[in-house]
This record gives C-alpha cells, sequence and structure tokens, in this order.
C-alpha cells in the first residue's frame, strides 16, 4: 500500500512539474491576442499564441510541452510586450500598459520579482552615476558639493554591488543569479579620472560574465553586455576610419572569451554581425567575416540574411591575390563584353546601380579619377533591371567606362560569380586579373 501511495505522489509531483501555469494580467491593454516568443539575445522566436479568456488576462500553460528555461516576451498586437522568465515553476505578473515595467508585480514566481527589481536597480544605477560623473567633470573640486556628489556616487556603488552580490549567492545556480551575475557592471574607483576608469572597464567589464554557460542564449545577458562593451571604444568625434579600428580591438576582446563556448561563441559573433551590418560598418564585418566566420568555420544562422551569407562566400573565394573569374556581359547597345579580352595594366571592376544613393556620387568621382590615369580601364557592372534607367544614367553622369549589365540585379552572372552583397562593390585588378586591392573610396583607389 505504500508503495502504491508513493507512486501516486510521484506521478503526482511529475505532472506538477510538468505543468506550469503562466498567467500574465495587462490593465488597459485592450487587446485579447497575443504572440508567445523565446528571447535569444535581441531575436525572437514565436512558440505559441495566446488568446485572452478574460480582459486583460493572458493564460496559458506548458503542459506537455518542452520548453526550455530562460527569458520569454508575451507579444501584443501593438508590439508592446511583457518579459518574464521561466524556470520550471508557475508564473504570475500583473501590470498595466502605461508602465509596463515600472508597475510590474511578480504574485507568484521569486525569480521575475528579482529580474524586474535588478532591470529596475541596473537602469537607476547606471543613470544615476552617469549623471553624477558628467556633473562632477565639471564642478570645482574645492566646493563641498563635489565631495557630496562623490559620496553619492560610492555609495550608489555599494548599493549596487550588494545586491548584485547579495542575490546572485543566494541560490547561486539558479538561471536568475546567473543571469544577474552576468550582466552586472564590475566596481569602479570613482576617485580615478574618467580616462582610466575607461580603461578599467576595457580590462574588467566582462569580467563577470560566464560565456561557458550556454543557458544565457536564451536571455539577452551576451548581447546586453556585448554593446555595453563596445560603447567603451566609441568616440563620436572620431572619423568612421579610426572608429571602425577601435571596434575591431572591442570585437577581439569579446570574442577571445566567448570562444571558450562554440554555441556562445556563434550567439555573439552572428549578433555583431548583425548590429554592424545595420550602421553599414562594411569595415569591421569584413574583418570579422576574415578573422572569426571563415577562420573558425562558424555556421551561422540562415536569418542573418543572404548579404552575409555572400560577404563570407566573397571574402573566402576573392581575397587579394585571386584571380578573379571571367564573365561576358552585353554593353548598352547589346555588344557581347568579356572581361578576359580587356587589356590594361590595372582594371577597376566596379558593381553599381543606379537607385543607389551612395553610387550617384563615387560613380562621377571614378569617372574624374579615371582621366588622370593612363593605361587605367573601368568595367562599371550595373545591377538595374530597367534598360531605360541604366542608360539614362550613364548619359546623365557622362560615365566614359566600359558599361555592361544582363539587366538581372542581384542574380545576373557577374553578380553571382563575384558573390555581390552591396552597391557600390570595386575590385581592383592587375594585368592578369588578379585582385591587387577592394577599395570602398576614390581616396583609396588613389593609393594604388
Amino acid at each position: 500500500m505504500k508503495l502504491l501511495f508513493s507512486a501516486f505522489i510521484l506521478i503526482f509531483a511529475t505532472s506538477t512539474i510538468n505543468s506550469q501555469a503562466i498567467e500574465i494580467t495587462v490593465a488597459n491593454m485592450g487587446f485579447t491576442s497575443a504572440k508567445l516568443q523565446s528571447l535569444q539575445g535581441e531575436k525572437t522566436v514565436t512558440v505559441d499564441s495566446i488568446t485572452a479568456k478574460e480582459k486583460d488576462v493572458f493564460r496559458f500553460s506548458f503542459e506537455n510541452k518542452k520548453y526550455h528555461q530562460g527569458f520569454y516576451r508575451c507579444t501584443f498586437v501593438n508590439n508592446r510586450s511583457v518579459e518574464f522568465l521561466y524556470d520550471g515553476n508557475d508564473v504570475q505578473l500583473k501590470t498595466d500598459a502605461s508602465a509596463i515595467v515600472d508597475s510590474m508585480k511578480s504574485t507568484s514566481s521569486g525569480s521575475n520579482n528579482l529580474y524586474y527589481t535588478f532591470v529596475k536597480l541596473d537602469k537607476a544605477y547606471k543613470t544615476k552615476t552617469g549623471l553624477l560623473q558628467s556633473l562632477l567633470l565639471r564642478y570645482p573640486k574645492e566646493d563641498n558639493f563635489y565631495q557630496t556628489a562623490q559620496r553619492k556616487l560610492n555609495k550608489l556603488q555599494d548599493e549596487y554591488l550588494a545586491f548584485v552580490t547579495a542575490e546572485s549567492q543566494k541560490e547561486p545556480h539558479s538561471f536568475i543569479a546567473r543571469y544577474i551575475r552576468s550582466s552586472s557592471l564590475p566596481p569602479a574607483n570613482f576617485n580615478l579620472p574618467i580616462e582610466q576608469q575607461l580603461m578599467f572597464l576595457k580590462a574588467h567589464a566582462l569580467d563577470n560574465v560566464d560565456f561557458n554557460d550556454t543557458e544565457l542564449i536564451y536571455s539577452d545577458a551576451f548581447t546586453n553586455k556585448t554593446i555595453e562593451y563596445l560603447t567603451y571604444y566609441r568616440n563620436p568625434q572620431a572619423p568612421k576610419e579610426l572608429l571602425e579600428k577601435e571596434f575591431m580591438k572591442a570585437i577581439d576582446s569579446i570574442i577571445s572569451r566567448a570562444k571558450v563556448n562554440t554555441v556562445v561563441y556563434q550567439h555573439v559573433v552572428e549578433y555583431l554581425l548583425d548590429g554592424f551590418k545595420k550602421f553599414g560598418f562594411d569595415k569591421v564585418l569584413d574583418y570579422i567575416v576574415d578573422n572569426y566566420v571563415i577562420k573558425d568555420d562558424l555556421c551561422l544562422d540562415e536569418k542573418l540574411g543572404n548579404t552575409i551569407q555572400r560577404r563570407i562566400d566573397q571574402n573566402k573565394n576573392l581575397p587579394i591575390g585571386a584571380v578573379v573569374p571571367n564573365f561576358t556581359i552585353s554593353d548598352i547597345s547589346g555588344k557581347p563584353i568579356e572581361l578576359y579580352n580587356m587589356k590594361a595594366e590595372k582594371l577597376l571592376l566596379v558593381f553599381y546601380a543606379s537607385w543607389c544613393p551612395h553610387c550617384k556620387t563615387i560613380l562621377p568621382q571614378i569617372n574624374e579619377f579615371q582621366k588622370t590615369k593612363k593605361n587605367f580601364e573601368v568595367v562599371a557592372i550595373s545591377l538595374d533591371t530597367n534598360r531605360e534607367e541604366w542608360k539614362n544614367f550613364i548619359e546623365k553622369n557622362h560615365l566614359n567606362f566600359i558599361n555592361g549589365s544582363d539587366l538581372k540585379s542581384w542574380d545576373g552572372d557577374a553578380a553571382q560569380k563575384y558573390f555581390i552583397y552591396a552597391t557600390p562593390t570595386m575590385f581592383l585588378l592587375d594585368s592578369a586579373k588578379k585582385i591587387i586591392a577592394k577599395p570602398m573610396t576614390v581616396e583609396e583607389l588613389g593609393i594604388y
């Protein structure tokens, strides 16, 4: 009888563990449907849909479904959302649509209560210390208020570190404890000059991040720390070329740590590629692709898009020193042009499009540059699909080039062979059709 009762208890306990109830109440939201999404850094994966049975109350269960631990998002029609941590326990959250984070209350999950407490504390700490430091930079040190503000800075840090230490040590192996540990800032000496504080952060800001914890992929811990770390190398007054070099240093520092775990390494690289792609930092993208993606043969998420894959393929198959592939294409009159038949000491192969804003600037510059060079040929391949638009662009800009196009855009033969992912793209070739350089500006072209 005891064995039967024990078996019953075990079955009941197991079913309880495998069936967690999630209830999210958002007052004044005004919608009856939502999506349940799993977070992976800045990416989201929709795993379910939810319909409110009562006004503003969204309930669902993880029963008989295998959901990993980590952060999830309940996203509404207006793209507003509620984030919560699922760690195997029931979740019950209440908030108001007018102030989702600030009015958030967790009535059943200690982890979620702790999460939102940390989010508010972390935001307030960074805001207050940032404002105080900006003030102290300009305030006379001999004034009494300077010392008061300095003490306030140190007190804010003491309170922040006390919270992080206490909460991350209560249940050190819990998801929320690991998240807080990896997301927190290291202690800084606010008495040091800003430059020395910055040097300290560059050296130690990633010390608390556990890059070996693959479960933290299902949170924003790695991506938040990555973008935060990059800001230490950002200088709004610096020219783009210098800024890109600084970001490369930051990337080396981040990735050298992330490499301890292949899954986390790939997660961080994908985030970096996606971010720098959005901001148009092409040299940084090439740096990541050449030094990490290709060297370590990383298999990237298909959702990064065809442009990243083409960039990888181009860097892998058409490096400096490689002989470029031959192609035949029609000029504006329909006459075939074959690349290998062109004779010149140096030949610039440029892929462009009439609708590309940057092309409208650089093509006329190349036209003027060519006039100053001897035995220098330019072959301009347009990715246009409309013959008249292509022709008008050539005539309007008086392009004295060898102009060709198959009017197939990115799917054209030459564009495919050269893995073209952006316009303009340039290849400077020698007489043997070897790549001398891949200039991005006319100024760079003038170096060779």
